[in-house]
């Protein structure tokens, strides 16, 4: 059982790895379609890019449940980590390389999706095999993964003018100036 298990998570690594990787050029292959835009990263902001592991994460994980909800504790926990897990590795290795360099190096932007993702598949391995835990947490994991991903598409289209939603490239906010 926790050998499937593992499986389905190292799957999970590589479909999120593949998937967001494309998931940062989608919006523009589909000629800037703005409803796209609210799982593809609409430009080169540190915001944007959070996509990346999120969405291809929640879409696997939707279709792994329905092979491992037989088989596994704790699902919605485990899924909530590794998005957390991912997205926090993402924002802790670029703020802490480019404070240090004062640049910012896309092999290391592109090191870093792939190390969160990895990490967060194996905390999310680990958690589907512990035994069940209090539903509290359950709850609190659904609040995280759904408010994460409503904050996701809430500011792509309305992002606040901070540094983290600004595409350095353009200097712009979001997704509206391509409408």
């Amino acid at each position: 059982m926790q050998n499937k298990l593992l499986q389905w998570e190292i799957l999970g690594m590589i479909f999120i790895i593949i998937v967001g990787s494309l998931f940062h050029f989608v919006f523009e292959w589909l000629f800037s379609w703005p409803p796209i835009g609210a799982i593809t990263a609409v430009n080169e902001s540190v915001w944007e890019h959070l996509k990346l592991p999120y969405w291809p994460l929640v879409i696997f994980s939707l279709i792994e449940y329905k092979f491992i909800k037989e088989k596994a504790n704790n699902i919605i926990i485990a899924k909530s980590l590794a998005a957390i897990i991912s997205i926090a590795t993402i924002l802790i290795v670029f703020y802490s390389y480019t404070a240090i360099l004062g640049t910012e190096l896309l092999i290391i932007d592109i090191l870093s999706f792939y190390f969160g993702v990895i990490i967060g598949q194996v905390v999310s391995y680990k958690i589907l095999t512990l035994n069940e835990l209090p539903r509290w947490i359950s709850i609190m994991s659904w609040i995280i993964i759904l408010g994460f991903g409503l904050s996701l598409i809430i500011f792509t289209y309305l992002p606040p003018h901070l540094p983290i939603f600004q595409d350095p490239e353009s200097g712009l906010y979001g997704i509206l100036h391509y409408i």
